[in-house]
């Protein structure tokens, strides 16, 4: 690989971990990039994994420190979430480079759909609701979260914001710092099962983890109140583009001239 995209790739880490920290569906950047860069969809998939590990130790540590992280409520709902990505995770490596892609460019149509119903809207806090345990329902939807995350990690940040604000009632600042902690500990489960069907690029992974532990340092320094709006546009731009290249229609376009 060529020495400048070595920096392409911390850039790509950089502005997910940033977009993640703050919202979600960083990954509908650093998908499509390593995809771009040659591995595999199922391998780039796993190899993501590494860096959304990373990731969520140096966020999670720095909504701690700033005094916004709710280990309790996190971990409880993290355990069902982290069960569920077993499952995704296992069904993720079974499927064929082909499926694989198609089936991230269409989850990445659903996932533009979710962006442009105003999103806004969900984040509003319920304070009463944070003061009891989860219900079953609630751990029900967070193993359902957990599945989708094992399977692709694209766009799992918006779901768990939206199960934690309406949910479990947190509002955005404390239901982000949530949200890292509940993605570090599925994350963990899912890589184990990438890496146990050779599906991680050690190398590849390390480097984007480099710009991925960056952005998330600098977003959860900034006032996490204004960034799922901040990144919105944003985010549907890459999903509009990464969506259409891997649902083949870059090549049925090329195809017709």
């Amino acid at each position: 690989m060529a020495w400048y995209l070595y920096f392409a790739v911390i850039a790509a880490g950089f502005a997910a971990g940033f977009i993640n920290t703050l919202a979600g569906s960083g990954s509908l950047i650093t998908l499509p990039v390593l995809i771009f860069l040659g591995l595999p969809a199922n391998v780039a998939n796993g190899t993501n994994r590494v860096a959304i590990v990373l990731q969520n130790m140096v966020g999670a540590a720095s909504f701690h420190r700033q005094k916004v992280l709710d280990w309790r409520g996190g971990l409880m709902l993290a355990t069902p979430a982290a069960l569920g990505s077993i499952v995704g995770a296992q069904i993720a490596v079974n499927l064929d480079e082909v499926m694989m892609r198609r089936a991230i460019g269409a989850l990445m149509v659903v996932m533009l759909g979710v962006m442009l119903v105003q999103p806004k809207r969900w984040l509003e806090g319920h304070p009463e609701a944070m003061q009891h345990r989860p219900n079953w329902i609630q751990l029900l939807i967070f193993f359902a979260i957990g599945i989708y995350g094992g399977f692709i990690q694209a766009g799992v940040g918006i779901f768990l914001l939206a199960g934690l604000v309406l949910g479990a009632g947190y509002d955005l600042v404390r239901a982000n710092a949530v949200k890292m902690l509940i993605v570090l500990c599925f994350t963990l489960f899912a890589l184990s099962i990438f890496v146990l069907n050779g599906q991680v690029q050690w190398t590849m992974g390390l480097i984007l983890a480099i710009g991925n532990m960056l952005g998330a340092w600098v977003a959860s320094q900034m006032a996490v109140k204004r960034g799922a709006s901040f990144v919105r546009w944003l985010l549907i731009a890459v999903v509009i583009v990464s969506s259409a290249r891997l649902l083949g229609l870059f090549d049925l376009i090329a195809s017709l001239f």
